[in-house]
């Protein structure tokens, strides 16, 4: 119960935050224009100036990275949208597109993030060789990783959790022709980890501690869990990869205790190509 009621307090002081630096941003830059002699109407370079200045004040409160680039974009956005004389159902309709793709980002505090072609090529050389191999992705997004993991590795089993609407059918799509690949519409943290031998995750900061509580109460010993560009707070990873891409992403690698190590005591990863 604690926990939820933890996670309810989070999510109303992100909130929070974000009101604060709206409100804070737009009474700075109204005070700015004032003090410069500039006319105090709805410009472009009024509503570009509080964007800045809310992305700078939420930084400061220390929101996450996607409140930051709201905060940047909002007012500029809304101005131009209204300098263009749209149809009153064109906001609607913005609303509602974005509401199928982040389904699930301010419920869940977990953004959609795509992972890249190498961290699929990675993630390939750290996928352990033994019969009926089960992989799941939490977040699975497009579904565009795993459909490049079933693509090399057809004797495994891969399965993709996507809570999102619309990156739910992009990843159903990519299933298509592919039988060791599977898509499920559900909560990531309601779909039980049991029975699965690698389990990886690109999701926020803010969720790390509970996913690794996730996976020590369900997955088994000796099972991997992979975290791609953020680490489980307080625990040391057994192996850390860093990727060739343009993120510098590095997947942080968690054996379940209970496994067996190698002579020299840690576990053997196939090294990626």
């Amino acid at each position: 119960m604690w926990l939820r009621h933890g996670r309810l307090e989070g999510k109303l002081l992100a909130a929070f935050k974000a009101v604060v630096a709206q409100a804070l941003a737009w009474v700075l830059a109204v005070a700015l224009f004032a003090a410069l002699g500039q006319p105090i109407a709805p410009t472009l370079g009024l509503a570009a100036t509080q964007g800045g200045l809310a992305a700078g004040i939420g930084a400061l409160l220390q929101s996450e990275r996607w409140w930051i680039a709201i905060h940047l974009g909002f007012s500029p956005l809304l101005i131009a949208a209204l300098r263009l004389d749209l149809p009153p159902a064109f906001p609607l309709a913005v609303l509602a597109g974005l509401t199928l793709v982040f389904w699930t980002t301010f419920r869940g505090e977990v953004p959609l993030f795509l992972s890249s072609r190498a961290t699929a090529d990675a993630l390939i050389g750290l996928l352990p060789w033994q019969p009926g191999l089960r992989v799941i992705d939490l977040g699975a997004g497009t579904g565009m990783l795993l459909r490049r993991l079933a693509q090399a590795r057809p004797e495994a089993r891969f399965t993709g959790v996507e809570h999102a609407p619309l990156p739910y059918l992009a990843a159903r799509l990519n299933a298509r022709g592919l039988g060791n690949f599977t898509v499920e519409r559900s909560d990531i943290w309601q779909r039980s980890l049991t029975g699965e031998d690698v389990v990886y995750a690109f999701l926020s900061p803010r969720v790390m501690r509970r996913l690794w509580q996730k996976a020590e109460a369900e997955m088994r010993p000796g099972t991997l869990l992979v975290c791609s560009s953020f680490p489980i707070p307080d625990v040391i990873a057994e192996a850390v990869v860093d990727e060739p891409d343009r993120r510098s992403t590095r997947l942080f690698c968690y054996r379940m205790q209970g496994g067996n190590p190698g002579k020299d005591g840690h576990f053997r990863f196939n090294s990626p190509n």
